[in-house]
């Protein structure tokens, strides 16, 4: 309730800023075709995120211009309805899309609202898609609710939505099959519940857990690793090459590392540029899944890739204190003294954002 009254107080405070303000305290978001025009300082007083790119113009917010990648028109509209009124919308079809824009963009308060939506909309049809949402964005409550759901109704495994998530997203169906094993004097422990995931987990599999039941999908390692799925990698290789592009560049963003693996394996190229120049390596750098960064490093992704504003896949892992990421582009050859068009170094913006662990590792390198 405190972090929502602080928000409240610091958008009442922005909002009255605005009276003085000018056309260029005005940025426009952008999400495929749609474009919304919106105060920086509202934007910032709601959503960390926001603060932080702007604190340091950083990304295409120097030049007035955000791209909002993967967020529907729609969902993005009411995002910035949200930060001006602070009041989450009750349109069921829109609940697990603004989840996920909501968690990117910290967004807490708005995250919570759609997590509470998702759990009281529960359906066979929805479950296996809530479920997975819910692990990927660590929504403890909602992923109790649609475990449940589904250990009662078990037909939500022979939906469309959960074949899916088994192609699309494996690691988390993994560790959705195991807590639906699970005994239930195991419910409290932490990997049962779901709050076993991180975010900077890379959705990666629990091992180690010797309650894991034999009846649940083994959890795979990063030495003993799988073969891309065949029917996957032939799928992709249906689409275009800018298709595989895209794809491969939100598979990175959201650490889906078998769905880049197979990607890879289908000829998608890792130097594929999207909005702002941006690579596939930018986006899993900007989200710190290492395993994506180390994959996509293995397929001879140029660790040194800038954006049209110059930035490189260290300026980004150390703008959002993503260590271990950073750690694997260091390895890898990325340069730390390259400076974006405004002449920060990766060094300055893990200073500037208070990043003491990136600060450390940079100099120390």
């Amino acid at each position: 309730m405190l972090a929502v009254t602080e928000v409240q107080n610091n958008t009442t405070e922005a909002l009255a800023a605005l009276v003085d303000g000018g056309e260029d305290d005005l940025v426009t978001l952008v999400a495929g075709e749609t474009r919304v025009a919106a105060h920086r300082a509202v934007l910032a007083a709601a959503s960390p995120v926001f603060e932080a790119m702007f604190a340091h113009d950083m990304l295409e917010a120097s030049c007035g211009q955000v791209s909002i990648d993967d967020v529907e028109g729609p969902v993005l509209r009411l995002l910035v309805a949200y930060t001006y009124t602070l009041q989450a919308p009750q349109l069921p079809d829109t609940a697990l899309q603004l989840l996920s824009a909501a968690d990117k963009y910290g967004l807490s308060a708005l995250k919570a609202a759609c997590e509470r939506q998702l759990i009281s909309q529960l359906a066979v049809e929805t479950a296996a898609a809530t479920a997975i949402r819910a692990v990927r964005h660590s929504c403890p409550d909602a992923t109790r609710a649609a475990v449940a759901f589904i250990k009662d109704h078990p037909q939500v495994m022979a939906t469309r939505g959960w074949a899916d998530a088994v192609l699309e997203y494996p690691q988390e169906v993994i560790e959705v099959s195991s807590m639906l094993g699970e005994p239930p004097a195991e419910a409290s422990s932490p990997t049962a519940t779901g709050g076993g995931s991180t975010p900077n987990s890379d959705h990666q599999p629990h091992s180690g857990h010797s309650r894991t039941p034999a009846a649940a999908a083994p959890p795979t390692s990063a030495r003993h690793t799988p073969p891309p799925d065949a029917a996957a990698v032939s799928r992709f290789r249906s689409l275009s090459e800018e298709e595989r592009g895209r794809r491969l560049r939100k598979a990175a963003k959201e650490g889906a590392v078998e769905v880049v693996r197979a990607l890879l394996a289908a000829g998608a190229d890792v130097g594929a540029r999207g909005g702002g120049g941006r690579t596939a390596l930018h986006c899993a750098a900007w989200n710190g899944h290492a395993a994506v960064v180390r994959l996509l490093l293995s397929a001879a992704s140029d660790p040194n890739a800038r954006t049209l504003w110059g930035e490189t896949p260290l300026h980004w892992a150390a703008q959002n204190g993503h260590a271990e990421a950073a750690a694997a582009l260091l390895q890898a050859g990325a340069d730390r003294g390259v400076r974006t068009d405004k002449g920060n170094t990766p060094l300055d913006i893990a200073r500037l954002c208070n990043h003491q662990q990136l600060v450390e590792m940079i100099t120390e390198r």
